[in-house]
Parts: structure tokens; sequence; C-alpha cells
């Protein structure tokens, strides 16, 4: 795992000053602790920091061809790289390392541009071919390791991280689009970002530069595959899930293969455990595990970890947050680079800070939940079906307003806020009412929230569905569920999920790997009928079947909680006066960007008890926290503010 970064001048005669590539390179040091290298050569430049997994020894990037005439700098691991270097190997090249790296760098000699499609793993990269003057960036099918790219007027920059392209110097300017998104969704959907001029490759994307010709165009090579309707085979769940088990347990066996230690998360959720379950079944010795808590029992999941630890006796390593969190919560702005404000960061930030002291590679359950069908607003669209039917008066009128009496709770799984976010769209049409659910400023909030920045913006803006419409679309297959478990996978699993997993594990230089998103098993899952994912009401019909041949009971039967943090609590206790320091009217004012009485309201209304805004609260803290850091200075610092409590 490592951090890459570069940039290509279009003008051929103007070299790429090595000194910016530097600073590039520092600013995403901890993604790569191990070692750093450089490729300068005319107007290229390409730089690397690597976390040495394997070929400890050997794997130093930049690597190049035999030759010297391809260059590459990568970010990530190929699980299948031992067989694909056995194919190239007989025919005719010749490797001086044992990398996966070095693999990928000669897959393309042989393949060209179609040498992703060749590849099973997760991965960032950049190739540079002196050869036919050309610039190749990729990344891997699902997004699960970053890249971005900004095209400016002189050049085209990349990196790992945004701070990285933003130490070269390009001009900051907050993109409305992006913003208008973020209230929405807690996350920047791709392909913007918070800055406009900065884009993400999406996942399963080509860029080309072509240097001779000046010109720039990205591809889709990798899509998610349509179901087949036809295929019989799909159609037997004891087919189904006999495949599933063997192809779980191939896929555990081959991403343990590490030259350095390895260890898991283990949340006592049902995606974890049984990584853990199958992890102990191919070890030789005890799987390394470690689980995060808190003081508050009502969110803490230790002791259904440790159920599963004892289980399958391995080397449990546990920690409870402290409820003091103001420079977690300062560090979480600082790795993200952009407004980010799913909070179970924090959750995520402090489990692998903890397994780094131990391990350098950590396998997570993540991804499970749009590959089965986890997720309650899978069950809140089945309901809606339903629900669509009902009088007017009783779905419109009635109904909402016997739950708006309910006490209000900031607990994801409790039943009156899901009752809450049912509400919210149940009588919109399918692809709306789960967007609604998973907003937490709909459209109505966000124009009161804007100040006169809006109306500089308002001919940009539109309704945030429209970033999940247009592969709500693309999708066509009459099975719903399916449709919308792809639109999850397309926006919220890369954006959300992974850009949270990858953030605030290599914030530790820790490599976090994904099995449940394994290529092989991804496009398996994708023509399984969603009535084997969510059966009745039951999430996860088909993978609590495979869980039942590994796990304790009392795992099978504990109610799902998704690393739920007590926000709610910390914002009254110990980030209050975080709060009123950032959320005041007149850092508010300063920003331009919010009106300061509306902001002002939602702060009083939830301190006042009379409404629970904490998450709109926390949306809110986390754009003021990156705003302070990335819009006010003139360099983004290399590590994270600390917060200075007041006494």
């Amino acid at each position: 795992m490592c951090g890459i970064c570069g940039k290509v001048y279009y003008d051929r005669n103007r070299p790429v000053e090595k000194d910016s590539l530097v600073r590039m390179c520092d600013a995403i040091q901890h993604r790569g602790p191990d070692a750093h290298g450089y490729y300068l050569k005319g107007s290229v430049g390409l730089g690397s920091q690597r976390l040495s997994i394997i070929d400890v020894e050997g794997g130093n990037m930049p690597i190049c061809n035999e030759d010297g005439t391809i260059w590459i700098v990568f970010n990530g691991e190929i699980y299948n790289f031992p067989q694909l270097r056995e194919q190239l190997e007989r025919r005719g090249h010749q490797f001086v390392s044992h990398s996966d790296t070095e693999t990928v760098i000669h897959l393309y000699e042989e393949e060209g541009d179609d040498f992703v499609k060749s590849l099973n793993g997760m991965f960032a990269l950049a190739i540079w071919d002196e050869r036919r003057q050309r610039l190749v960036l990729a990344r891997d099918h699902l997004g699960i390791k970053p890249l971005y790219y900004a095209q400016l007027s002189d050049r085209l920059v990349f990196a790992s991280e945004i701070k990285a392209i933003l130490l070269d110097g390009m001009e900051r300017h907050l993109d409305p689009i992006a913003l208008h998104d973020y209230l929405s969704l807690n996350y920047v959907p791709g392909p913007r970002s918070i800055f406009a001029g900065i884009s993400k490759l999406q996942p399963g994307h080509l860029l080309v530069y072509e240097a001779n010709e000046q010109k720039t165009h990205v591809r889709e090579y990798w899509d998610l595959p349509l179901s087949d309707q036809n295929d019989p085979r799909f159609s037997d769940s004891d087919y189904v899930e006999k495949e599933l088990l063997s192809l779980l347990r191939q896929i555990v066996q081959e991403q343990m293969v590490s030259d350095v230690p390895l260890g898991a998360f283990l949340s006592g959720g049902l995606d974890s455990s049984v990584i853990v379950a199958l992890m102990s079944q191919v070890s030789n010795r005890p799987v390394q595990t470690f689980s995060v808590g808190f003081e508050e029992k009502s969110y803490s999941e230790l002791p259904y970890a440790k159920i599963v630890a004892e289980t399958f006796h391995t080397d449990h390593h546990e920690i409870v947050i402290q409820p003091r969190i103001h420079n977690i919560t300062t560090a979480i702005a600082h790795y993200f680079d952009e407004p980010f404000a799913d909070s179970s960061a924090v959750a995520v930030y402090s489990v692998s800070q903890w397994a780094a002291q131990n391990v350098k590679v950590a396998l997570s359950g993540d991804g499970g939940d749009e590959v089965f069908g986890g997720y309650y607003t899978y069950q809140a669209d089945k309901l809606a079906m339903l629900y669509r039917r009902l009088p007017r008066f009783l779905n419109r009128d009635l109904l909402p307003k016997l739950v708006d009496w309910l006490p209000a709770s900031d607990n994801k799984a409790s039943l009156d806020f899901k009752l809450r976010r049912f509400m919210a769209g149940g009588s919109l049409p399918p692809l709306h009412a789960h967007v609604a659910w998973k907003a937490y400023f709909d459209e109505e909030m966000k124009s009161q929230l804007y100040c006169s920045w809006r109306n500089d913006n308002s001919a940009f803006l539109r309704p945030t569905v429209a970033v999940f419409q247009k592969y709500y679309d693309r999708y066509t297959t009459e099975d719903l569920l399916n449709r919308l478990l792809y639109v999850d996978t397309k926006v919220q699993l890369v954006d959300d999920m992974l850009t949270k997993v990858d953030r605030m594990s290599m914030a530790h230089s820790l490599e976090v790997r994904v099995p449940l998103l394994d290529l092989r098993l991804v496009e398996f899952m994708s023509q399984v009928p969603s009535r084997f994912k969510i059966h009745r009401m039951t999430l996860k019909y088909l993978f609590k079947r495979i869980a039942a041949q590994l796990l304790p009971a009392s795992i099978l039967k504990r109610p799902k909680a998704g690393f739920s943090v007590p926000i709610a609590r910390w914002l009254r206790t110990d980030l209050r006066d975080m709060v009123h320091d950032l959320l005041n009217p007149q850092a508010i004012a300063k920003q331009g960007v919010f009106e300061p009485e509306i902001v002002q309201s939602i702060v009083k209304a939830h301190f006042s008890g009379r409404k629970n805004h904490s998450h709109n609260i926390w949306n809110l803290l986390m754009f003021s926290l990156w705003y302070q850091e990335y819009m006010k200075p003139p360099l983004a610092s290399t590590q994270p503010q600390v917060y200075r409590m007041r006494v």
C-alpha cells in the first residue's frame, strides 16, 4: 500500500521541478512511510511513498520494464499477480523483483490499456510510457483505492489525496454542486471533489494523456454485469450457497498473503465475524483481532466481538474510545481533505490506530451491505411498495403525524429513528425515496441554509438525487432491489464507505483489505436475484445462511449496528465548545457560505432539546473544520491541526 503522485507539463520543454514533487510526496507520507522514490525526466514527474507489504526489500518504486522505457507508481495489492506473473514469464518477460507492481507494468506491455481487465485487486496507478509519450492513470473496479487529478492550464497533476495536489500550488475554489451534495449525503460523490477543478477518477476507469497530441480522455473499462435472468444456476439457492462459501474461503486465504504481520478488524457484526471465522480456518496461528467500543454501553459492540474472539481463539485486542475526542475530530477533517461527516469514521480512525501498533495489514468486512443487501433502507424499499398503496389520508397525513410524536433518538438502529426516516420518503417514487432516506439536509433545508452564495451559483444546483439517477437509469433490470444495490455500489460504497476506510487506515500507515469486495465475489453476487439477498424482510438472507455454518447463534441473532457512535452526547458535552467556536454567527459569516441565523437556529433547537439535529450539526461542524484548515491558509499542512480547548 502506498501513496502516489505526479504531474506532466503540457510544454514538453518545461521540466518538472523535483522540489514540487518532494512536497507532494511529503503530504502523503503517512500512506507509505517505509520508502520514497521519484522518476523525473523532462516534463514528466512521478512520485511514490511506499508501505512495504509484498517483497519488502525489492519492491521500491518507481519500477520500470526491462529497457527502462515504461515506468510505474502503484498503490494497492493485486491478488492474482502470481498467476499473471507466470503467464508473463512464459511470454518472455523478465522480472527483477517479486512485487505485484512489476507484474502490472509487464502486463501493460503485453496488453496495452486492456491490462486493467486482467487485474483482481485494489489499486490506483500511474504509468508513463516514454516510447509512446503517454500517461495512463487507472483506478480499481470498485474504487477501493483513491485517485484524484486536476487538469490545469499548463499541467496535469494527480495524487492519492487532494492535499498533495493543493501543494503543487493550484488556486482553491469551492465547487457549489459538491457542497450541495455533501450537505445531503455527508460525503462528496464523484467524479467531483469539494475543490473546483479537482476530480476523482471514477472506479473502473482509465485516464490517458497523450503528450504528442496534448489530449486527455477518460473511459470506463468495467461495470457491474447485469444479472442473467435465464441462467438457472442462480435460481437454485443450494447451488448459490455452496459456490459462495467456497469462493469466500478461497478469497480470504488469498488475501492473507503478506510478508508483514496481518490481523483483522472485528466489530462483532456479521461481516467481520465471518471474515475472522474463515481466517481462523486457514491460519496456522491465532488471528490477531482488533475491536473498538465506547463508554456508552448502548453503542459498544465489544461484548459481541469478544464472543467471536473467544469462539475462534483469536489474539484479541480491544480499546474503549474516551469521550474527549477533540483531536480525533480535527485529525479526521485533516485526513479526508474534503468535508466528510460519516460519524463512524471516529471508530474506524481509532481501531486503525490501535491495530497499527501491532500489524501492518488488516482484513475488514466492509462492502458486505452493498454486496449481500444489509442496509435498513432495503427493508424500507420493500415496505414502501405497500405503503404507496395506502389511502392518501393515511400515508400523507395521519401516520407521519403519529410518528412525529415519538421521542427523538440519534441512534440509527432505534425504531423511532427508522420510522422518521421512512416517513421522509415513503410516498416518493422508488429512487427518490431511497435517496431521501439517506439525506441529512433535504433540498428545502439546503435552500434555507445558503446565503447570498447560493444566488451566485443557483443556476448550477440541482437535486442531489441526480447523482444516483444516472446509475439507476443505466442499470435496466426489473429487479428493483438489485437496481438499488447497483446504485449504492456506484455512489455510497465508493465515496462514503471505502473512502472512510482508506483515509482512516492510511492515516496510521495501515493497509486494510476488503475480501467481500473481491471482483469475483462481486460479479458472482450481481447474478443472484435479490430475493436471495433480502428474503421477505430478512436482510442478507443468503449470507446469513453461510454465517450459520460458521458463527455462534448469539452473533447471528444480534441487531445490526454498523459502527454507530454517540455523536449526540459528544456534541452536548465534550464537543460543545468546538460547536460554539466554529458554528457561532460570526464564524459562519466569515465563511460566506451559510446563513448565520439558520445555522444558529439549528444549534439552539438541538441544545434546547426541542429537536434532535445532531447529525446536521455534525455535518456543519465537519465542513467548518475542513474550511478552517483547507480554505484559509495558503498551503495545506501535512499534519492535522490540534484543537485548543477553552479552559
